[in-house]
């Protein structure tokens, strides 16, 4: 009855939904190969490819599933060299930065949820093993898996806020999906207690973690730093504030924030925005109308360009040079925070050693959010007056920065070791 409900209601969102990436493709020049893979269909070239093969199937629906999902791929890699690993997205951002990932051997999009496209990819693909990043369970899929016998494992699980009470509400149409599941390995004891609620034996959950701390700490030397600022154009004395992910409602606060910030810190400083979805570059540019500042695009640099002055702003229309970005900064921001969005990963600044700022928004990163404050790495800024008065006092005092940013970088130690408990229930269901 259950199943019979929800693909009715996936009927009827169809209809929608196909003439959406439809449309999201011709208008932001995707190819056509999405929409094919969501139906099911493959190029022969990959049948070719997993035919035979014994597959590891990890499923991240965007970019920060994916790279949280690095440190696990990176072990994949190393237990099982002879498994072919298949990383499988929903988002055109998502599925660009996996493959770029080391370790994984082919990239595809998500199928539709339909009974009859999941059976289709489940007969070409045929994985031993099935793993879900975070918290993105689709019901045909998942009773698919379960008919085949193929283990189904959700890593990095977390119900935010936000989602739980929704999740609490549906428990008895979710009970006999969850019940798939071979293991559920969370993200903290909350998120562990909360799935255990909504029908989940305890035998199956585990506590194991957070695996965006098992990422390895990066170390850029002041020669490289120099180097990426003069690719960048930006004067190597300047101060940098770079914000990551942003969205709209937030590009335009910054904007004024940096005017103002400029004004109060005895150092140069320039701004670097790196919008959470690059095809907005050219929305973003038109809020420069009227600021006083200029906007340049990433893709636009040349090494013969003359360097940023404090008037202009770099805007990142690029996907996968977030942490280069990041190393050059004095300040880092983690948009998707000033907005009601959740949030993105908060601890990418603290792999450099930088410190971060964020808004009151971080549903997504509640447990994250907290230990950075705790720690002394990061600052929630409830609002523009405190993003200002905190970027001024940083900048002012760049010793303050350097302890922040050490800070970050002994809390990531402190907490690793998420993928060496997730991998126990991994071997366990590979065998």
């Amino acid at each position: 009855m259950v199943y019979l409900l929800y693909n009715f209601i996936l009927l009827l969102s169809s209809l929608f939904l196909v003439p959406y990436y439809l449309v999201h493709g011709l208008r932001y020049g995707k190819s056509r190969r999405g929409i094919r893979e969501r139906l099911g269909y493959f190029t022969a070239e990959f049948q070719s490819k997993v035919q035979g093969r014994r597959i590891i199937w990890l499923h991240a629906v965007s970019v920060g599933e994916t790279r949280a999902a690095i440190p696990l791929i990176r072990e994949l890699r190393k237990d099982y060299p002879d498994f072919l690993i298949l990383v499988s997205n929903v988002t055109e951002t998502g599925h660009s930065i996996a493959c770029e990932v080391p370790g994984i051997d082919h990239c595809i999009f998500f199928p539709f949820d339909f009974s009859w496209t999941v059976r289709k990819v489940f007969q070409l693909i045929a994985p031993e093993l099935v793993i879900i990043v975070e918290t993105e369970i689709w019901p045909n899929f998942t009773r698919q898996a379960k008919r085949l016998g193929i283990p189904l494992i959700l890593v990095n699980g977390r119900l935010s806020d936000r989602s739980y009470p929704r999740y609490r509400f549906a428990r008895f149409l979710l009970r006999p999906v969850l019940d798939c599941f071979a293991a559920f390995c969370m993200q903290s004891q909350t998120d562990a207690e909360r799935i255990v609620s909504l029908g989940v034996e305890c035998a199956k959950v585990e506590n194991t973690g957070n695996m965006k701390f098992d990422h390895e700490l990066k170390n850029h030397s002041d020669d490289v730093v120099a180097q990426r600022k003069d690719s960048y154009r930006i004067p190597e004395q300047a101060a940098v504030i770079v914000a990551g992910s942003t969205h709209d409602g937030e590009e335009q606060l910054l904007l004024e924030s940096f005017q103002r910030i400029s004004q109060r810190v005895s150092r140069e400083l320039r701004l670097v925005i790196i919008p959470r979805h690059p095809e907005r570059k050219k929305e973003v540019l038109n809020l420069f109308r009227g600021t006083g500042l200029q906007g340049r695009l990433r893709t636009e640099l040349k090494t013969d360009d003359a360097l940023l002055n404090g008037d202009e702003v770099l805007v990142v229309d690029t996907l996968g040079e977030v942490l280069d970005f990041y190393s050059i900064a004095d300040i880092v921001f983690v948009g998707g925070s000033f907005v009601p969005i959740g949030g993105h990963n908060l601890l990418e600044a603290s792999l450099l050693a930088k410190p971060v700022l964020f808004g009151q928004h971080v549903h997504n990163f509640k447990e994250i959010s907290k230990k950075l404050v705790r720690a002394g790495a990061g600052v929630k800024v409830n609002g523009l007056q405190e993003f200002e008065d905190q970027c001024v006092l940083m900048l002012n005092d760049p010793a303050r920065c350097q302890a922040m940013g050490e800070a970050g970088r002994a809390l990531i130690v402190e907490n690793s070791g998420a993928t060496a408990r997730t991998m126990r229930h991994i071997r366990a269901a590979i065998g």
